[in-house]
């Protein structure tokens, strides 16, 4: 290990050391009881809860999978999905975060995702129940094995071991934490790693405009190829066995390709994930005051603004830098590291690629805690052994935290894993399987349960039908399979709630409570 690597490895550790720490730090008081655990009591203030929720929420691929993306293909696809992602952000604080926060108290006082729908429509069969907790479980999989992928390319490009060690590792080090410290550890921790994401962010920006010659010479290299710098285009690289081919010290672009409104609606509806993924609605749940939710909405504005400009255009300053590096979609995914190396001192370079760190571990932190404590808590103790005692069902969180890392690990064996793609799939299956119907329960009094119901299983099972069958079709069917399953699941939920006897009154009084926005210390 030559001098410079030793040093953004000590980096590293150090960063990692904190982050241990900070889980320490909060095992007491996360052990106990389930809710300081699960929800951390409903104690987090607006800046946590809006900066952790944003970086559990980007995960690494903000750091590698987008600039990837704007790096390999140009600017359409990737300003398109930011644009969707910060229009979903904020209309999502905007709209859903006050009125969750207050139905989920109201509902029986729901301290995860799976609590809430079975609550809000008094589900005694809890149908609902083991429906949410099951999607999570298989969806969270898929987004953990995404954030091992990315450990993996991390410190196998930065160290020079093997993929697969690394990988394990990463995955090693993030279910350390979570099982010691649970949601108090990562919110705190995440909180700390927006800060880190958004740092190295700017710094890497700022600096790599200036390498290249300024913004002016940037812009003129992206126009020189053909669609790259385009919003109503894309840059089209001619491939053989999934590498770029080079002629002459160049790569080599083939015509630009025109984007419709298919193309643009497809990254546009990755907006639409936000109102079903329950990492980000676990957040509402757990602030302490709803009248502080008007600050954390700014906050999460300003960050999520800034963090996805900047990442879009590392993409763009990284072609102009690194014109003829990065030959295939895995490999483009590491221009941020690559960055990093080439412009700054190793230190400054470890705290940089600790942002890449950071952004995986405050989203693997979630999908592992969340995922865990819906088979724990809404399955093992809400149908299985419902005297299950805190100290039980944490044990049990625990175990199956451990099953979800090992089966994500497997996941992430191939290390030519595009991490845009795993995590384009998961997003899609949580956003359109949850998304319709969070928005239908907290606006909609006449949802019903069966409609609930029939919405969640349509949503997740269209998101598989359309990626493994549709999709390979081309066409029409090329559209990102959110956006088709997230209307579907809509659609049942309107039909099948009007053919079916409205809710009872108890569920409709609840509703006009939580709407009324009287306080609720006064109910």
């Amino acid at each position: 290990m030559s001098k410079e690597t030793l040093q953004v490895f000590i980096t590293m550790v150090c960063y990692m050391a904190v982050v241990i720490g900070i889980g320490l730090y909060f095992a007491k008081r996360a052990n106990e009881s389930s809710e300081n655990f699960f929800l951390g009591g409903r104690t987090i203030g607006p800046w946590v809860s809006s900066l952790s929720a944003a970086s559990s929420d980007m995960s690494g691929w903000l750091l590698m999978g987008l600039p990837g993306v704007a790096y390999f293909t140009g600017l359409s696809d990737a300003a398109w999905t930011a644009i969707g992602l910060g229009a979903g952000t904020i209309i999502n604080w905007m709209i859903v975060a006050k009125r969750l926060r207050r139905y989920s108290e109201i509902a029986g006082d729901a301290i995860t995702l799976p609590d809430f729908f079975n609550n809000r429509f008094k589900d005694n069969k809890n149908i609902l129940l083991t429906l949410t907790a099951v999607w999570i479980l298989i969806f969270f999989v898929v987004y953990a094995a995404s954030c091992f992928v990315t450990t993996g390319k991390l410190f196998s490009t930065l160290f020079g071991y093997s993929y697969v060690s690394m990988m394990i590792v990463g995955a090693v080090f993030v279910l350390s934490y979570v099982a010691i410290g649970g949601f108090l550890a990562e919110t705190a921790s995440d909180t700390m790693q927006a800060t880190v994401m958004i740092f190295a962010l700017s710094f890497v920006l700022i600096m790599g405009t200036s390498r290249a010659g300024g913004l002016g010479a940037v812009m003129q290299n992206a126009k020189s190829i053909p669609g790259f710098f385009e919003f109503f285009g894309v840059s089209t690289p001619i491939m053989e066995n999934g590498v770029q081919q080079v002629q002459n010290g160049a790569l080599l672009f083939g015509e630009r390709v025109s984007y419709g409104i298919l193309e643009v609606l497809s990254p546009l509806a990755w907006g639409l994930g936000y109102f079903g993924m329950p990492h980000v609605l676990l957040r509402f749940m757990a602030i302490r005051d709803e009248k502080e939710i008007k600050t954390s909405t700014i906050v999460a504005a300003v960050w999520v603004v800034i963090s996805l400009t900047a990442a879009v255009m590392i993409g763009i300053i990284g072609r102009a830098l690194f014109p003829t590096t990065l030959t295939s979609a895995s490999s483009a995914e590491t221009v941020f590291i690559l960055m990093s190396q080439t412009l700054f001192h190793p230190i400054v370079a470890g705290l940089t690629m600790a942002g890449i760190l950071a952004a995986t571990i405050s989203s693997a932190d979630s999908y592992l805690l969340i995922g865990s404590s819906a088979v724990a808590k809404n399955i093992y103790q809400g149908i299985f052994k419902k005297d299950a005692t805190d100290k039980q069902v944490m044990n049990v969180t625990r175990i199956i935290l451990v099953v979800i890392s090992i089966i994500g690990i497997i996941i992430a064996l191939d290390e030519n894993s595009v991490i845009f793609t795993i995590v384009s799939f998961a997003w899609a299956g949580l956003g359109a399987t949850f998304g319709p119907i969070m928005l239908f329960s907290l606006f909609w009094k006449r949802t019903t349960r069966q409609g609930a119901i029939a919405g969640m299983v349509s949503g997740g099972v269209i998101v598989f039908i359309w990626k493994l069958i549709l999709n390979p079709m081309g066409g029409i069917f090329k559209v990102y399979e959110l956006l088709p399953a997230f209307i579907i699941s809509c659609l049942v939920i309107y039909f099948v709630s009007k053919a079916t006897p409205e809710p009872s009154k108890e569920i409709q009084d609840e509703f006009e409570l939580v709407k009324s926005g009287k306080p609720l210390g006064n109910i």
